[in-house]
């Protein structure tokens, strides 16, 4: 349930922009609206969070990513009127490897099926492999998530297994789906489309 309304005259950082969307930063300013995303059932439920957390814990864990260089966590922006509706990260990147985990959340269901999700989840692609150099971004998404499934197949994410009850939630085993995407299938769908 990020919502926010820009109210200052100081410009919002924006690391990386769309036509719709932008991802920015995360700060400790940001504690309040985060931590109400962890408590929204649906959220909840489509991300697996099982946990109850503190707002002084969402503080810390904001604080943390700010300095851990295997991660970058964002919080996406409508252009029209920076209005927090979710967030996105690169995780666990490894360098050695040139792989890592991507995640992405659209809080609201009215802000779902508008597309935003796939506008930012192709920036951050473009920016994990363009600018960190990654050669494999993979995913879980749990197996009732359909919308989710779908927005990733359109992206350009490929299946590759699924984890067998993977997740215990309200009173079931639910399994994971593992889905990745590599650095020449990234280039050829959105690079080189973009240069012809």
């Amino acid at each position: 349930m990020l919502t926010q309304n820009s109210l200052s005259t100081t410009p919002v950082a924006r690391l990386l922009e769309g036509s719709r969307v932008y991802l920015r930063p995360i700060n400790v300013e940001d504690t309040e609206l985060y931590y109400n995303t962890l408590f929204h059932q649906e959220v909840r439920r489509l991300t697996g969070t099982q946990r109850s957390f503190t707002k002084e814990q969402i503080a810390r864990y904001i604080e943390g990513k700010g300095q851990d260089a295997s991660s970058l966590l964002l919080l996406i922006a409508l252009q029209e009127d920076d209005r927090v509706i979710g967030d996105i990260a690169l995780q666990d990147m490894d360098s050695l490897n040139r792989s890592a985990n991507i995640r992405i959340a659209i809080n609201e269901q009215g802000d779902q099926g508008k597309g935003y999700g796939t506008e930012a989840l192709v920036l951050m692609l473009d920016y994990g492999f363009g600018i960190c150099n990654l050669h494999r971004i993979e995913l879980n998404v749990f197996d009732f998530n359909e919308k989710a499934i779908r927005c990733y197949e359109k992206v350009g994410f490929k299946r590759e297994g699924v984890q067998r009850d993977a997740l215990f939630y309200n009173h079931q085993y639910r399994d994971s789906i593992l889905m990745s995407m590599l650095q020449h299938e990234y280039r050829n769908r959105y690079v080189k489309q973009a240069e012809n």
